[in-house]
């Protein structure tokens, strides 16, 4: 039995009775006529729109409302498939429909063809996941506008009717799932409708066409821009292969995608791909751009467009095509909602930017790894000379809290001091244990992430390479440590004592050092949340000291300050040259250095400005801090204890200091480095295990240097001298 007549014949718009409907349901539901799926199909394709392209737009989405319903189209039929997910269920329903009813599949090609001429897909294939802007900041506007002010409806656009169809990013997870070979099946029986109505594979196909051939050019500009070509020297312009991508393109709309001409289309995509790596590659050494990031990641995202629209157009007809369109949409959703999100621009970008920055705060924290007993002595020397300095720091400190200056003022001359101070020690060549945590866990995420992508016969070479490593940080670390608080206590000492001498009375009241002694008590006062918040800033100053670095080779300042003529005329062609390598090699402890004077004043002072009574306390200035207090209160003061809990107090904020801006470090320059968490967790485990079997070379230098520091390991596996 069929509910129509024998020839195709215009459907009459009426609502159908409830003896249709139950007809039809016994027909391709016999096990299951009152299934829900059935009868709600029926429903919509009788009242498929005959004009009208916004009508036609609400009866698609209807329809795909009613495939992405979770009631499965199954036990209709005997002989089914019960293995189809939900969505495949009701699409094989459609086509078992469509195949046997003539006037509704008629009614169904002529609303796809109907769609498809009053569509155009040019924005859809060719923009949508693929935003216009030139740069970042000219995309991030343009992303926060849209996602203010109110968008207009384009009903003529397919790209409008994608999202409006798949409204969250999860729905591309759906379509991708769907069966190609039922969507081809849907596909030949609805068929293209006769003349003079459009095809709607011609006009897919020439809309593919266009896109290829827009995308070619907006690569092209992007591939020859002035930053790209700096820095791909070798290729000369004529020889780019950004230009011969051009003509391929034209190639391939000229012979409608012969095969050949799409082989042809593949190679010099592939050699544009090489040019990009080699621009990337050479941010290593030229330093990088934001604007210039982005470019370079809509290069590459251009470059995979137009292989997937490649691919659709080199299928064979049927299920080879729809799988390939179909991988197609899912990335062009996914895309679409990506590019609708401000914070999804600035994470991809800021995690493009962070990895460089990292990189070069990694190379800055090689020099603060020991790996000889003599460079390990030269570490607690050079740490001896930063406990001296930090001495004065923590004395001219006192001195500017006793004067009566305004906010500003004091503000300023603080962090003047704490700045000025840092910067000496750089130039000088001292070491503030405090700086080195960020740098070196930056060291230590480049070489765990070389460890991830390495195959499984060297990666317990490479296993063996870190375990070495760690090691060197820990006992470097500690002397910098030693050097610092070693140092600055008789320093501490010595000056108050002068200063006793000459000025009659204590560099600090009697009040004064108690207050001292009262704000370093571990539990008594809140000295570890303010450690903690201290190892904050320092993880802060070492990414500035990697964007500074970046910022110095990225303008080329050292080569400009070398041709200045200026600097030539006043200090000589071989002194400005000393000149710009002084400021490439101090530029990261500079910039370190400079920040984290700022921050040690201008945080707190920001705190308190919105009622966040905010402190700082760093483990050198605080130990620096508590011998002038104890100087002022007197030896017998000494063995109190509140003031050994204050001296507990300065134990517990270098652990603090030191854990949380390695930690930090450590994590962004792993998330940077796109190092899987278990890769992490594993490796700490196995720190931690090492360490437990033997300590000693985590704590003190071998007695002798090894032929080759980057290869000493001692197993992770294994009992003790295995």
């Amino acid at each position: 039995m069929t509910v129509s007549s024998p020839a195709p014949q215009p459907l009459v718009r009426s609502l159908p009775s409830a003896r249709e409907v139950d007809a039809f349901c016994v027909q391709y539901a016999p096990r299951a006529p009152g299934h829900p799926a059935v009868r709600d199909l029926f429903r919509l394709l009788v009242e498929v729109p005959e004009d009208g392209l916004e009508a036609r737009l609400a009866w698609v989405e209807r329809w795909i409302h009613w495939m992405r319903e979770r009631i499965p189209a199954q036990g209709l039929l005997d002989d089914e498939d019960t293995t189809l997910s939900p969505a495949n269920s009701r699409l094989l329903l459609l086509v078992r429909v469509l195949e046997g009813e003539a006037p509704l599949r008629a009614s169904v090609t002529k609303l796809v063809s109907g769609v498809c001429a009053g569509s155009r897909g040019l924005k859809l294939f060719a923009q949508v996941g693929l935003s216009g802007g030139n740069g970042f900041f000219s995309e991030l506007t343009d992303r926060f506008v849209r996602g203010v002010l109110p968008a207009p409806p384009e009903p003529g656009k397919l790209s409008e009717l994608l999202l409006r169809l798949f409204p969250v990013p999860e729905d591309a997870q759906w379509l991708s799932a769907l069966s190609p070979a039922l969507l081809a099946r849907l596909t030949m029986s609805v068929g293209d409708p006769p003349p003079p109505d459009p095809s709607p594979t011609a006009r897919v196909r020439g809309d593919l066409m266009d896109a290829l051939l827009l995308l070619g050019v907006q690569v092209t500009n992007l591939g020859l821009a002035e930053d790209v070509r700096d820095r791909s020297p070798d290729i000369a312009f004529r020889a780019s292969p950004f230009l011969r991508l051009r003509m391929v393109c034209d190639v391939v709309l000229a012979r409608d995608g012969a095969p050949d001409a799409l082989r042809d289309l593949e190679q010099v995509k592939a050699d544009c791909r090489r040019v990009v790596a080699s621009v990337t590659r050479h941010l290593e050494h030229s330093g990088v751009s934001v604007d210039l990031v982005y470019r370079l990641e809509r290069i590459r995202r251009g470059l995979d467009r137009m292989g997937a629209i490649a691919r659709v157009l080199g299928a064979a007809r049927g299920e080879a095509r729809w799988k390939e369109a179909l991988a197609l949409l899912s990335d062009l959703l996914r895309y679409a909602h990506a590019d609708r999100s401000v914070l999804a621009l600035v994470r991809r970008n800021a995690r493009l930017l962070a990895r460089k920055s990292i990189e070069r705060t990694g190379n800055t924290g090689e020099h603060y790894i020991t790996a000889t007993p003599d460079e390990f002595h030269r570490m607690v020397h050079s740490a001896a000379g930063g406990g001296l300095l930090t001495a004065f720091t923590a004395a001219l400190k006192f001195f500017l809290a006793g004067l009566s200056l305004a906010p500003f003022f004091a503000g300023f001359f603080a962090a003047l001091n704490y700045a000025g101070s840092f910067v000496v020690m750089q130039l000088m060549g001292f070491t503030l244990a405090t700086r080195q945590p960020s740098m070196t866990a930056s060291t230590l995420a480049a070489a765990i992430g070389e460890e991830t992508v390495e195959d499984e016969a060297t990666t317990d070479g490479r296993m063996e390479r870190l375990a070495a490593l760690v090691p060197r940080i820990t006992r470097s670390q500690l002397a910098a440590a030693l050097g610092n608080l070693g140092c600055v206590l008789p320093a501490a000492v010595a000056l108050a004592l002068g200063f006793q001498w000459l000025r009659g009375h204590a560099l600090l009241s009697v009040a004064q050092a108690e207050q001292v002694v009262a704000s370093l008590h571990p539990w008594h006062s809140a000295t570890l949340l303010w450690a903690a918040f201290t190892g904050v800033l320092l993880w802060m100053s070492s990414v500035a000291a990697g964007w500074f670095e970046n910022f110095v080779v990225y303008r080329r300042l050292p080569e400009a300050l070398a041709h200045h003529r200026a600097l030539r005329a006043v200090l000589g062609e071989r002194n400005a040259r000393r000149v710009a390598d002084a400021l490439m090699h101090h530029a990261a402890g500079v910039g370190g250095s400079v920040t984290l004077g700022v921050l040690l004043v201008v945080a707190p002072g920001i705190g308190n400005f919105f009622g966040l009574p905010l402190d700082i306390r760093h483990v050198t200035l605080s130990f620096g801090s508590l011998a002038f207090a104890g100087c002022s209160l007197g030896p017998s003061a000494v063995m109190e204890p509140g003031f050994l809990a204050a001296l507990l107090g300065v134990v517990v904020i270098g652990i603090l200091n030191f854990g949380v801006s390695f930690t930090l470090a450590l994590g962004l320059a792993l998330r940077a480095r796109d190092v899987p968490l278990r890769e992490g967790v594993r490796f700490v485990g196995a720190m931690a295990l090492r360490f437990l079997r033997q300590p000693g070379p985590f704590l003190v230098p071998p007695r002798e240097a090894p032929a080759n520091p980057d290869v000493l390991a001692i197993p992770l596996a294994g009992p003790p001298g295995h």
